[in-house]
Protein backbone atom coordinates (compact mmCIF):
# COMPACT_ATOMS: atom_id res chain seq x y z
CA UNK A 1 0.00 0.00 0.00
CA UNK A 2 1.28 3.62 -1.10
CA UNK A 3 2.85 5.34 2.34
CA UNK A 4 0.33 8.06 2.50
CA UNK A 5 -2.77 5.48 2.30
CA UNK A 6 -0.86 3.63 5.66
CA UNK A 7 -0.83 6.69 7.17
CA UNK A 8 -4.18 8.20 6.37
CA UNK A 9 -5.68 4.50 7.99
CA UNK A 10 -3.51 4.75 11.07
CA UNK A 11 -4.88 8.33 11.90
CA UNK A 12 -8.95 8.55 10.48
CA UNK A 13 -11.43 8.63 12.86
CA UNK A 14 -9.02 9.56 15.67
CA UNK A 15 -10.64 12.96 16.42
CA UNK A 16 -6.99 14.72 16.06
CA UNK A 17 -6.68 18.19 16.51
CA UNK A 18 -4.04 19.90 14.81
CA UNK A 19 -3.67 23.59 15.00
CA UNK A 20 -2.94 25.89 11.44
CA UNK A 21 -1.82 29.57 12.65
CA UNK A 22 -2.14 30.57 9.05
CA UNK A 23 -6.06 30.55 8.73
CA UNK A 24 -5.80 32.87 5.45
CA UNK A 25 -3.21 31.92 3.62
CA UNK A 26 -5.54 29.73 0.98
CA UNK A 27 -3.09 26.71 0.34
CA UNK A 28 -3.35 26.22 4.67
CA UNK A 29 -6.92 26.54 4.21
CA UNK A 30 -7.43 24.49 1.77
CA UNK A 31 -5.64 21.52 2.65
CA UNK A 32 -7.46 22.31 6.12
CA UNK A 33 -10.97 21.45 4.38
CA UNK A 34 -9.85 18.45 2.53
CA UNK A 35 -8.22 17.01 5.39
CA UNK A 36 -11.71 17.38 7.28
CA UNK A 37 -13.34 16.80 4.71
CA UNK A 38 -12.20 13.12 4.53
CA UNK A 39 -12.17 12.74 8.57
CA UNK A 40 -8.13 12.30 9.30
CA UNK A 41 -8.07 15.54 11.41
CA UNK A 42 -9.80 17.89 12.75
CA UNK A 43 -8.41 21.31 12.21
CA UNK A 44 -8.27 24.41 14.51
CA UNK A 45 -7.99 27.24 11.95
CA UNK A 46 -6.50 30.62 14.02
CA UNK A 47 -7.45 33.89 12.64
CA UNK A 48 -10.34 36.56 12.89
CA UNK A 49 -13.74 34.10 11.96
CA UNK A 50 -15.30 36.69 9.29
CA UNK A 51 -11.27 37.35 7.48
CA UNK A 52 -11.24 33.18 7.26
CA UNK A 53 -14.52 33.24 6.19
CA UNK A 54 -14.24 35.68 2.66
CA UNK A 55 -11.14 33.65 1.73
CA UNK A 56 -13.09 30.47 2.18
CA UNK A 57 -15.92 31.98 -0.06
CA UNK A 58 -13.66 33.36 -2.55
CA UNK A 59 -12.17 29.89 -3.10
CA UNK A 60 -15.27 27.93 -2.58
CA UNK A 61 -14.22 26.04 0.22
CA UNK A 62 -16.65 24.68 2.63
CA UNK A 63 -15.12 25.73 6.34
CA UNK A 64 -18.73 25.24 7.77
CA UNK A 65 -17.23 22.13 9.57
CA UNK A 66 -13.67 23.94 10.79
CA UNK A 67 -12.90 25.03 14.40
CA UNK A 68 -11.79 28.94 14.01
CA UNK A 69 -10.42 30.84 17.02
CA UNK A 70 -9.40 34.40 17.22
CA UNK A 71 -7.25 34.87 20.14
CA UNK A 72 -8.88 37.86 20.57
CA UNK A 73 -12.39 36.74 21.23
CA UNK A 74 -11.01 33.21 23.50
CA UNK A 75 -13.08 32.82 26.61
CA UNK A 76 -10.25 30.84 27.84
CA UNK A 77 -7.56 34.02 27.73
CA UNK A 78 -6.84 34.66 30.94
CA UNK A 79 -6.24 31.18 31.80
CA UNK A 80 -3.77 31.19 28.49
CA UNK A 81 -1.93 33.84 30.20
CA UNK A 82 -1.78 32.55 33.40
CA UNK A 83 -0.32 29.27 32.05
CA UNK A 84 2.17 30.45 29.64
CA UNK A 85 3.74 33.55 32.35
CA UNK A 86 4.11 30.00 34.47
CA UNK A 87 5.41 27.95 32.17
CA UNK A 88 7.75 30.87 30.94
CA UNK A 89 9.58 30.88 35.06
CA UNK A 90 9.99 34.85 35.10
CA UNK A 91 10.64 35.33 31.42
CA UNK A 92 8.14 37.10 30.56
CA UNK A 93 5.69 39.46 32.68
CA UNK A 94 1.74 39.07 32.51
CA UNK A 95 1.44 42.16 29.75
CA UNK A 96 4.18 40.73 27.88
CA UNK A 97 2.17 37.69 27.21
CA UNK A 98 -1.01 39.16 26.82
CA UNK A 99 0.94 40.60 23.67
CA UNK A 100 2.59 37.82 22.63
CA UNK A 101 -0.30 35.09 22.80
CA UNK A 102 -1.78 37.39 20.22
CA UNK A 103 0.74 36.21 17.87
CA UNK A 104 -1.17 33.14 16.11
CA UNK A 105 2.05 30.60 16.50
CA UNK A 106 3.20 31.79 20.21
CA UNK A 107 -1.47 30.85 20.43
CA UNK A 108 -1.57 27.94 18.58
CA UNK A 109 1.78 26.30 20.73
CA UNK A 110 -0.42 26.80 23.83
CA UNK A 111 -3.16 25.26 22.81
CA UNK A 112 -1.23 21.91 22.35
CA UNK A 113 0.17 22.65 26.30
CA UNK A 114 -3.07 22.89 27.54
CA UNK A 115 -4.30 20.05 25.68
CA UNK A 116 -6.55 21.68 23.55
CA UNK A 117 -4.55 19.92 20.56
CA UNK A 118 -2.42 17.61 19.40
CA UNK A 119 0.14 19.07 16.95
CA UNK A 120 0.87 22.48 14.76
CA UNK A 121 1.81 23.02 11.04
CA UNK A 122 2.95 26.23 10.17
CA UNK A 123 5.84 27.93 8.16
CA UNK A 124 3.98 28.54 5.04
CA UNK A 125 4.22 32.72 5.62
CA UNK A 126 6.43 32.58 8.82
CA UNK A 127 9.95 31.61 8.89
CA UNK A 128 11.67 28.36 10.68
CA UNK A 129 11.96 30.66 13.91
CA UNK A 130 8.82 31.95 14.24
CA UNK A 131 7.44 28.32 14.35
CA UNK A 132 9.81 26.68 16.17
CA UNK A 133 10.25 29.51 18.74
CA UNK A 134 7.12 29.12 20.45
CA UNK A 135 7.87 25.49 20.26
CA UNK A 136 11.49 25.32 21.83
CA UNK A 137 9.60 28.06 24.64
CA UNK A 138 6.65 25.79 25.40
CA UNK A 139 6.14 22.44 24.49
CA UNK A 140 10.19 21.72 24.69
CA UNK A 141 12.36 18.87 24.05
CA UNK A 142 12.16 15.69 25.42
CA UNK A 143 13.84 14.42 28.47
CA UNK A 144 17.87 13.61 26.88
CA UNK A 145 17.49 15.92 24.16
CA UNK A 146 19.09 19.02 23.87
CA UNK A 147 17.70 20.54 21.01
CA UNK A 148 15.50 19.54 17.89
CA UNK A 149 16.31 18.42 14.36
CA UNK A 150 14.46 18.37 11.16
CA UNK A 151 14.32 15.13 9.08
CA UNK A 152 13.31 15.11 5.65
CA UNK A 153 10.82 11.94 4.40
CA UNK A 154 12.48 11.00 0.86
CA UNK A 155 10.00 9.03 -1.39
CA UNK A 156 10.43 8.06 -5.00
CA UNK A 157 7.08 7.64 -6.02
CA UNK A 158 7.87 4.71 -8.82
CA UNK A 159 8.63 2.17 -6.42
CA UNK A 160 8.10 3.61 -2.95
CA UNK A 161 11.45 3.60 -1.95
CA UNK A 162 11.95 5.79 1.17
CA UNK A 163 14.56 6.83 3.50
CA UNK A 164 15.15 9.72 6.21
CA UNK A 165 17.63 12.12 5.84
CA UNK A 166 18.49 14.22 8.77
CA UNK A 167 19.55 17.28 9.73
CA UNK A 168 18.25 18.87 6.62
CA UNK A 169 17.09 22.11 8.42
CA UNK A 170 17.56 23.15 11.72
CA UNK A 171 21.50 23.00 13.41
CA UNK A 172 23.74 24.76 11.58
CA UNK A 173 26.88 22.16 13.26
CA UNK A 174 25.55 19.54 15.91
CA UNK A 175 28.24 18.73 18.45
CA UNK A 176 29.02 15.10 18.52
CA UNK A 177 26.29 15.17 21.33
CA UNK A 178 23.71 16.14 19.37
CA UNK A 179 24.67 14.32 16.61
CA UNK A 180 23.95 11.01 18.31
CA UNK A 181 20.33 12.56 19.13
CA UNK A 182 19.44 13.61 16.12
CA UNK A 183 20.45 10.08 15.23
CA UNK A 184 18.65 8.02 17.20
CA UNK A 185 15.59 10.87 17.13
CA UNK A 186 15.96 10.28 13.43
CA UNK A 187 15.86 6.53 13.69
CA UNK A 188 12.16 6.62 15.89
CA UNK A 189 11.23 8.90 12.86
CA UNK A 190 11.66 6.25 10.41
CA UNK A 191 9.76 3.53 12.13
CA UNK A 192 6.87 5.84 12.09
CA UNK A 193 7.65 5.37 8.31
CA UNK A 194 7.53 1.35 8.76
CA UNK A 195 10.97 2.15 7.41
CA UNK A 196 13.50 -0.44 8.97
CA UNK A 197 16.11 1.92 10.87
CA UNK A 198 19.71 1.22 9.79
CA UNK A 199 21.69 4.60 11.07
CA UNK A 200 24.80 5.55 9.05
CA UNK A 201 26.65 8.47 10.29
CA UNK A 202 28.35 10.27 7.12
CA UNK A 203 30.96 11.92 6.51
CA UNK A 204 33.96 12.35 3.69
CA UNK A 205 35.87 9.46 4.95
CA UNK A 206 34.83 5.93 5.87
CA UNK A 207 36.39 4.07 9.03
CA UNK A 208 39.13 6.23 9.36
CA UNK A 209 40.23 6.63 5.92
CA UNK A 210 40.72 10.23 6.76
CA UNK A 211 41.53 12.13 9.36
CA UNK A 212 40.60 15.26 10.65
CA UNK A 213 38.13 17.36 13.16
CA UNK A 214 35.49 16.40 11.19
CA UNK A 215 35.73 13.19 11.43
CA UNK A 216 36.42 12.37 14.94
CA UNK A 217 33.08 14.76 15.68
CA UNK A 218 31.32 12.04 13.43
CA UNK A 219 33.10 8.28 15.37
CA UNK A 220 32.47 10.29 18.75
CA UNK A 221 28.68 10.84 17.26
CA UNK A 222 28.58 7.15 16.38
CA UNK A 223 29.63 5.75 20.08
CA UNK A 224 27.56 8.63 21.43
CA UNK A 225 24.52 7.35 19.86
CA UNK A 226 25.43 3.86 20.14
CA UNK A 227 25.22 3.84 23.70
CA UNK A 228 22.12 6.31 24.05
CA UNK A 229 19.69 3.30 21.66
CA UNK A 230 21.31 0.11 21.53
CA UNK A 231 18.34 -1.26 20.22
CA UNK A 232 19.17 0.44 16.86
CA UNK A 233 21.71 -0.60 14.06
CA UNK A 234 24.02 2.79 13.99
CA UNK A 235 27.39 2.53 12.44
CA UNK A 236 29.82 5.26 11.53
CA UNK A 237 31.94 6.95 9.62
CA UNK A 238 30.47 6.27 6.50
CA UNK A 239 30.81 8.21 3.01
CA UNK A 240 27.40 8.51 1.05
CA UNK A 241 28.91 5.67 -1.20
CA UNK A 242 29.70 3.20 1.66
CA UNK A 243 26.27 3.65 3.26
CA UNK A 244 24.30 2.88 -0.16
CA UNK A 245 26.47 0.84 -2.55
CA UNK A 246 26.69 -3.01 -1.68
CA UNK A 247 29.43 -3.21 -3.79
CA UNK A 248 31.38 0.13 -2.19
CA UNK A 249 30.34 -1.15 1.36
CA UNK A 250 31.99 -4.94 0.98
CA UNK A 251 35.40 -2.57 -0.16
CA UNK A 252 35.22 0.09 2.52
CA UNK A 253 33.28 -0.82 5.55
CA UNK A 254 32.96 -5.06 5.07
CA UNK A 255 32.13 -5.83 9.04
CA UNK A 256 29.41 -3.16 9.11
CA UNK A 257 26.25 -4.28 9.49
CA UNK A 258 24.89 -0.49 7.75
CA UNK A 259 26.93 -0.55 5.08
CA UNK A 260 25.74 -0.96 2.09
CA UNK A 261 21.98 -1.42 3.52
CA UNK A 262 21.42 2.14 5.11
CA UNK A 263 18.21 3.55 5.47
CA UNK A 264 18.62 6.81 7.84
CA UNK A 265 21.22 9.18 6.89
CA UNK A 266 22.87 11.55 9.53
CA UNK A 267 24.43 14.34 7.85
CA UNK A 268 27.29 15.79 9.99
CA UNK A 269 26.49 19.16 9.70
CA UNK A 270 23.91 21.59 7.96
CA UNK A 271 25.40 22.28 4.59
CA UNK A 272 26.03 19.06 3.39
CA UNK A 273 22.31 18.04 4.26
CA UNK A 274 20.95 20.99 2.96
CA UNK A 275 22.70 20.19 -0.07
CA UNK A 276 22.54 16.11 0.36
CA UNK A 277 19.03 15.94 0.24
CA UNK A 278 17.94 18.88 -2.88
CA UNK A 279 20.15 17.06 -4.88
CA UNK A 280 18.01 13.59 -4.34
CA UNK A 281 15.19 15.78 -5.22
CA UNK A 282 16.46 16.98 -8.20
CA UNK A 283 18.79 14.54 -9.32
CA UNK A 284 17.11 11.02 -7.92
CA UNK A 285 13.44 12.46 -8.72
CA UNK A 286 12.67 11.81 -4.64
CA UNK A 287 9.64 13.93 -3.34
CA UNK A 288 11.13 15.44 0.40
CA UNK A 289 8.57 16.33 2.79
CA UNK A 290 9.24 17.83 5.47
CA UNK A 291 11.24 19.21 7.99
CA UNK A 292 9.60 16.95 10.53
CA UNK A 293 10.82 18.55 13.90
CA UNK A 294 12.54 15.66 15.62
CA UNK A 295 12.91 15.56 19.50
CA UNK A 296 9.60 17.82 21.05
CA UNK A 297 6.87 16.59 23.72
CA UNK A 298 4.65 17.52 20.77
CA UNK A 299 4.34 17.22 17.17
CA UNK A 300 5.05 21.16 15.64
CA UNK A 301 6.22 20.67 12.10
CA UNK A 302 7.35 23.63 9.72
CA UNK A 303 6.53 23.79 6.38
CA UNK A 304 8.49 25.67 3.59
CA UNK A 305 7.70 29.23 2.46
CA UNK A 306 7.06 27.87 -1.07
CA UNK A 307 4.92 25.15 -0.33
CA UNK A 308 1.85 24.11 -2.06
CA UNK A 309 -1.53 22.63 -0.85
CA UNK A 310 -0.48 18.97 -1.33
CA UNK A 311 2.44 19.93 0.88
CA UNK A 312 0.66 21.16 3.68
CA UNK A 313 -1.79 17.77 3.51
CA UNK A 314 1.16 15.15 3.59
CA UNK A 315 2.98 17.33 6.37
CA UNK A 316 -0.11 17.62 8.47
CA UNK A 317 -1.03 13.74 8.00
CA UNK A 318 2.52 12.95 9.37
CA UNK A 319 2.28 15.72 12.37
CA UNK A 320 -1.13 13.81 12.82
CA UNK A 321 0.53 10.46 12.86
CA UNK A 322 3.52 11.88 15.09
CA UNK A 323 0.88 12.66 17.53
CA UNK A 324 -0.31 9.16 17.90
CA UNK A 325 3.21 7.86 18.90
CA UNK A 326 3.38 10.30 22.13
Amino acid sequence: MELFECLKQKISGKNLKIVFPEALDVRVLGAAVRLNAEGLVSPIMIGEKSAVEKVALDRGFNVSNLTIIDPNQFDRYEEMVAAFVERRKGKVTEEQARTMLLDPNYFGTMLIYMDLADGLVSGAIHSTGDTIRPALQIIKTKPGISRTSGAFLMVRSRDQEKYIFADCAINVNPNAQELAEIAVESAKTAQMFDIDPKVAMLSFSSKGSAQSEEVTKVQEATKIAQELAPEFVIDGELQFDAAYVPSVAQQKAPDSEVAGKATVFVFPEIQSGNIGYKIAQRFGDYEAIGPILQGLNKPISDLSRGCNEEDVYKLSIITASQALMD
